[in-house]
């Protein structure tokens, strides 16, 4: 590595960057509750913020071509402040029994699908552009 990429602004640089992510992140996130309030505002935001986060991270390993800031900046600073765990897990605490259980069936069910999704799109995605 070179001493630029060591360099204090490079890092406060990246940090903007993903701070700037985040805010996006989370203001699309306040966005979709005003849309879909509830247990199906947080189970579409977490179901898409797999999907992304899939294709981004998979894309990286089957095509490469996203540069490792914009990976960083789209997964830690856009899609962390989109999706939510917390929101998630109260949610489902308050729930009747029955909700309870079906919201966690269907928030991991969807979300590991959403990633297995989005690598499949990362994998074929690479297969276009390398043929």
């Amino acid at each position: 590595m070179s001493e630029t990429t060591h360099h204090p602004l490079v890092r406060l640089e990246s940090l903007a960057l993903i701070a700037i992510g985040g805010f996006a992140g989370s203001n699309l996130r306040y966005l979709a509750d005003t849309l879909l309030p509830g247990l199906y505002g947080t189970l579409a935001v977490n179901v898409l913020g797999s999907f992304a986060l899939g294709f981004v991270l998979y894309e990286a390993l089957y095509a490469g071509v996203l540069a490792p800031e914009t990976r960083a900046v789209v997964s830690t600073g856009f899609i962390s402040s989109f999706t939510t765990y917390s929101t998630f897990a109260l949610q489902s605490a308050q729930s009747a029994p029955t909700w309870l259980v079906l919201n966690v069936l269907a928030n991991y069910a969807l979300g590991f699908s959403g990633v297995l999704l989005g690598r499949w799109l990362a994998r074929s995605t690479d297969r276009r552009w390398s043929a």
